[in-house]
C-alpha cells in the first residue's frame, strides 16, 4: 500500500499493511503535479520522513524519483544513501530491468535492499508510447522475463510487476525465487499494491481510473459531506455547541461583566 505522509501512513500502518511504499505517485495525488517525472530527491525524502514517523510495524520502502539515479550506479548509491539516511525508511524503489541490474548491484552491495520495478515503468512512459500494457507480444513478454530475472541476479530483494498480462505475469512469478508485487498484473503475483488514493476513492468524481483500480471506499464523498455539514453549523451558530465550548462560573463572569463596564 501506498502512503505519502503521517496520516495515511498511520492507518495503513494499523492496518497491517506488511509493506508502505512511499511512491513517486504522490507527485500527483499529494502534490498536484501532472505526472511523477516532476517531483524531485529533497521532496521524497520530506514525504519518506513523514511516512517513517507513523510506520512501526510495516516495512518501509521510497521511491527513487526520476533524475536521481539514471546517470551511473554511484549516483544512484549516493541518493539511495539519503533516502534511507535522511528519509528514515528501510529499502528504496526503481524502476528499470536488465539496464538497471547494475545500478541494483551497486546499491544492495552497500546494504541497502532495493524492491525492482519492471513492465510499465511510468517514470519512462514516454519512451513506452504513454501508459500502455507491456509484455502483450512473444518478444516483448521474454523481454519483461529477461528484466525480472536481472533485477533478481543483482540482489533486489522483490519486484514491483506492473500492467502485464496476467498470464505472463503468474508464469514469471514462477520461474523467479523473489516476490513479485503486482499492479494491473492479475492474482498470479505474490503480493499486490495500489495508490491509496486511488483504492480509497479520495477525489472528486469523473476522475480517470486505470483499469486495475478497484475502490474500496468513498472518501471523497465522506469528507465532503462532513465539510459541508460544518460549514453549514457554523453559519448557522450550532457549532460550536455548549458541549464544544469552554464556560466561567457565573458569578466570575458577571464580575468580568463589570470590570469591562467600568472601563467604559
Amino acid at each position: 500500500m501506498t502512503a505519502h505522509d503521517f496520516p495515511s501512513a498511520h492507518v495503513a500502518d494499523h492496518a497491517g499493511m506488511e509493506i508502505i511504499l512511499v511512491g513517486d505517485s504522490l507527485a500527483m495525488v499529494a502534490m498536484g503535479m501532472d505526472d511523477t517525472s516532476e517531483v524531485l530527491l529533497d521532496e521524497m525524502i520530506l514525504h519518506c520522513k513523514s511516512v517513517a514517523r507513523a510506520s512501526k510495524g510495516a516495512f518501509t520502502v521510497g521511491d527513487l524519483p526520476m533524475g536521481s539515479y539514471e546517470i551511473s550506479p554511484e549516483q544512484a548509491l549516493a541518493s539511495a544513501i539519503r533516502v534511507i539516511k535522511e528519509g528514515r525508511v528501510k529499502a528504496v524503489k526503481l524502476e528499470g530491468g536488465k539496464d538497471m541490474a547494475p545500478t541494483i548491484a551497486k546499491i544492495t552491495g552497500a546494504g541497502i535492499p532495493v524492491l525492482a520495478h519492471i513492465g510499465l515503468t511510468p517514470q519512462r512512459q514516454n519512451a513506452l508510447g504513454g501508459f500502455r500494457v507491456q509484455g502483450k507480444t512473444t518478444s516483448s513478454a521474454v523481454k519483461f522475463l529477461e528484466d525480472a530475472l536481472a533485477v533478481q541476479e543483482a540482489g533486489a530483494f522483490a519486484t514491483v510487476v506492473e500492467a502485464v498480462p496476467a498470464e505472463v505475469a503468474e508464469l514469471v512469478t514462477k520461474k523467479l525465487s523473489i516476490p513479485t508485487i503486482g499492479i494491473g498484473a492479475g492474482s498470479g503475483c505474490s503480493g499486490q499494491v495500489l495508490v491509496q488514493v486511488d483504492m480509497l476513492g479520495n477525489f472528486p468524481p469523473g476522475r480517470f481510473l486505470p483499469k486495475f483500480v478497484k475502490k474500496f471506499g468513498n472518501v471523497w464523498e465522506e469528507s465532503l459531506r462532513a465539510i459541508e455539514q460544518y460549514k453549514a453549523e457554523v453559519k448557522s451558530r450550532a457549532y460550536p455547541s455548549p458541549e464544544h465550548t469552554y464556560l466561567m462560573p457565573k458569578e466570575v463572569f458577571e464580575e468580568f461583566a463589570r470590570a469591562v463596564k467600568d472601563r467604559e
